[in-house]
């Protein structure tokens, strides 16, 4: 039997699998889901086990245990190691779902005629995460298994992989392989196959600007005093000029652009922006003059106010000038830049914004560096062939605008390279409400997986 026809025959056991999955409320932010976190990676070490795969550990950290799994069939040959998680977003809000986040259910959608997984975690990252479960298991069953596989599967990656860095610096032995494969990303289409080859690092702080030391009456105080709120938003405004460039001193220093071959490529690539639009009902699109939508959101930073609030809140009215404003702010990373040099970038020029009759705080909370994967490498070529093969035509390689803070700590510790696969879509809705994840992608996802091992043996044998 192929692996097509193991994967034919167990289409639906696949998805029940995955359902049981996703019904596991594993928010790995909320104390309350401690328990369910914790079964959800018991969930994933039943389903390696049951995948063939011969040792299956779960490792416990601080925080969510890591599941990891191996197979060694040669010592000779290579070895991939897949990372993903299991852990997912909080559902809120939930009058916004259609239905309940973790009663998964298929329903037909324009862009998914077939059908879309709906529930939290579908694509970001357990459908995506599963695919790698079941492509292993096809390969295992049916004996066409061409390389070493092994699994780390983690469940704080919502929270920025606290434990994640000291567990592979402690286990990089058992850790060792030559490229990491991970399905965490997205394709510019379901005709129009992509590989990520950029990942935008994250640096993300609070900021607490204080004005008294308790809240004031608005007439008695009113155009005396500053108001917090006021001078926050201003402090906020000045951080980027009226072309939407970023204006803290130094912020570009570490930019490099890739090539322009590659920016041709980008600006290139099928973009429409009326479906970029229809999915988070945008009346439209802004960003930096002089870059396409694709530079934007993956080659350039990115500065946000992610959050901002103070004063009276409650329904009704209360003419107070609040003492206290705050705000949360993010910023994505890219090339060379480095997310702790970038917060305290931004902390000591936020902080000159500051009128005089304001204190300003700022702690920085999780971040990571940037990733590039080169694109001269066997382990890229092996991908792209993979994907042409599956999808019939060869994929663009693209930036992507989000950030895995880990992959970069992958490099920097394991000394491998990470091959970013994904078969979501942008518009799959995750973080959101009503996340869902395509059926034909899931599948799509667990047929190209088994290529790309193919191809990566073949490769390396050949090298």
């Amino acid at each position: 039997m192929t692996t097509h026809q193991y994967i034919d025959a167990h289409r639906e056991r696949f998805l029940e699998e995955l359902f049981s999955l996703l019904r596991t409320p594993s928010v790995s932010t909320d104390p309350a889901r401690k328990d369910d976190t914790h079964y959800c990676a018991t969930q994933v070490q039943e389903y390696l086990l049951k995948a063939g795969m011969d040792e299956v550990s779960l490792y416990p950290t601080a925080g969510h245990p890591i599941v990891y799994a191996e197979k060694i069939i040669d010592p000779a040959l290579p070895t991939v190691l897949v990372y993903g998680h299991y852990d997912v977003q909080p559902a809120a809000p939930l009058e916004q779902w259609e239905s309940a986040p973790f009663e998964p259910v298929i329903k037909k959608t324009a862009l998914h005629p077939e059908g879309a997984i709906f529930a939290r975690g579908a694509t970001d990252d357990k459908g995506q995460m599963f695919i790698h479960v079941k492509a292993v298991e096809a390969m295992i069953q049916t004996g066409n298994l061409p390389c070493n596989v092994k699994f780390m599967i983690e469940g704080e990656e919502e929270i920025g992989s606290p434990n994640l860095t000291p567990f592979i610096q402690q286990y990089h032995e058992m850790l060792a392989a030559d490229v990491i494969l991970v399905s965490d990303t997205s394709l510019l289409a379901n005709d129009v196959p992509s590989i990520t080859v950029g990942l935008r690092g994250l640096s993300y702080l609070d900021v607490k600007v204080t004005a008294a030391s308790k809240d004031m009456h608005s007439g008695t105080y009113g155009a005396g005093v500053a108001n917090p709120i006021n001078t926050l938003c201003e402090m906020v405004a000045k951080l980027k000029d009226e072309r939407k460039h970023i204006t803290i001193p130094g912020f570009y220093d570490d930019v490099v652009f890739p090539s322009d071959e590659v920016r041709d490529m980008i600006r290139n690539a099928p973009f429409d922006a009326a479906a970029k639009m229809e999915g988070p009902g945008l009346f439209g699109l802004e960003g930096e003059e002089g870059y396409h939508f694709y530079e934007r959101t993956g080659i350039l930073p990115s500065l946000d106010c992610n959050g901002i609030w103070g004063g009276f809140m409650e329904k009704g009215s209360k003419t107070i000038i609040p003492a206290v404003a705050n705000a949360k702010i993010s910023m994505r990373l890219v090339s060379q830049q480095n997310h702790e040099k970038a917060a305290q970038q931004f902390a000591d020029y936020f902080k000159s914004l500051a009128p005089d009759t304001v204190r300003v705080e700022v702690t920085p909370h999780h971040g990571g560096n940037p990733y590039v994967t080169p694109t001269d490498t066997v382990e890229y070529q092996a991908a792209s062939a993979a994907m042409e093969e599956s999808f019939g035509r060869v994929p663009v390689p693209m930036y992507g605008g989000g950030s895995i803070p880990i992959i970069a700590a992958f490099k920097e510790i394991l000394k491998i390279e990470t091959i970013l696969m994904g078969f979501g879509l942008d518009s799959d809705g995750l973080h959101s409400p009503n996340e869902h994840f395509g059926v034909v992608n899931f599948f799509k996802g667990i047929e190209t997986v088994p290529l790309f091992f193919r191809a990566y043996a073949s490769r390396k044998a050949g090298a």
